[in-house]
């Protein structure tokens, strides 16, 4: 079979999907072994019998609903190339939003914090960012605390560090910056039942009091771990900006404000604590 043949095929074969054309080009690069330029430039080149089945296979897998990002183990963020799998949530464009957000907040040698790593994702492109900074993420998932691990090493960044801990349970001392993106989807929330959210662990996502507790949580005890003038940033539903800055400023934090992501959605809330 030809490349552009595998092409089209997988192409309607994933008529359904909203990325059908996207999908087959990263699934057959990723089993060729080539960027996929290499796919456009060379459209007429045959793959082997073996190739052709590996592809069609993870076609099938996908046309599941399986993510592209667990079925080729990577996904880039902030132009970081980073290992996924079922264990965390996939990385998303519209947490660079609170990546972007963060380094307004932080200083060359800063010391940051970030609640809920999962798969490293935020915190390793702030140390990227800021090689004189101390980078800390915890994850009570011991997986995710692996996962986040072996992305660091990956990427050789000797400034960041990863251990369990539930929230601030085995968090010391004080910073600057403390960044999250926690759970935060209701229960109920019928997005749970679609797309990729269907093979990302529950507990990553939702949260209770209408998606809020986590949030709730985190700012309260937030205060014991921030230096004064230091900065509080969530990332949370479209939805709950409102919530969430209410809650900031009842909590006695200040200069309580909401950047909206990518498709003009309220996405981060950011909050001084004095």
């Amino acid at each position: 079979m030809r490349i552009d043949d595998a092409l089209t095929w997988a192409t309607f074969t994933l008529v359904t999907s909203d990325s059908a054309s996207l999908d087959a080009q990263v699934l057959l690069a990723f089993v060729l072994q080539k960027e996929t330029i290499y796919l456009l430039t060379w459209p007429e080149r045959d793959i082997s019998k073996e190739q052709q089945s590996a592809f069609e296979e993870l076609i099938i897998q996908r046309l599941n609903g399986v993510p592209v990002a667990h079925l080729t183990g990577t996904r880039e963020f902030w132009s970081l190339p980073l290992k996924v799998n079922n264990s965390t949530l996939i990385p998303r464009p519209d947490t660079e939003i609170l990546v972007e957000t963060a380094l307004n907040y932080c200083a060359q040698n800063a010391r940051i914090l970030d609640l809920g790593t999962g798969s490293g994702a935020i915190i390793l492109a702030l140390a990227s960012e800021l090689p004189d900074a101390y980078c800390l993420g915890v994850d009570f998932s011991a997986e995710a605390v692996q996962l986040a691990s072996e992305n660091r090493q990956n990427l050789k960044l000797n400034n960041v560090y990863f251990k369990r801990s539930d929230w601030f349970s085995a968090v010391d001392g004080l910073y600057d910056v403390i960044v999250s993106n926690p759970p935060y989807i209701e229960k109920d929330d019928v997005h749970l039942k679609r797309g990729d959210l269907r093979f990302e662990p529950i507990s990553a996502l939702v949260a209770d009091e209408n998606g809020l507790a986590d949030i709730r949580k985190i700012a309260e005890q937030a205060p014991d771990y921030l230096k004064k003038g230091g900065y509080l940033l969530f990332e949370h539903g479209f939805e709950q900006a409102a919530a969430v800055r209410e809650l900031l400023a009842e909590l006695g934090y200040v200069e309580v404000n909401t950047v909206k992501d990518y498709g003009g959605n309220d996405r981060v809330t950011m909050a001084l604590y004095k």
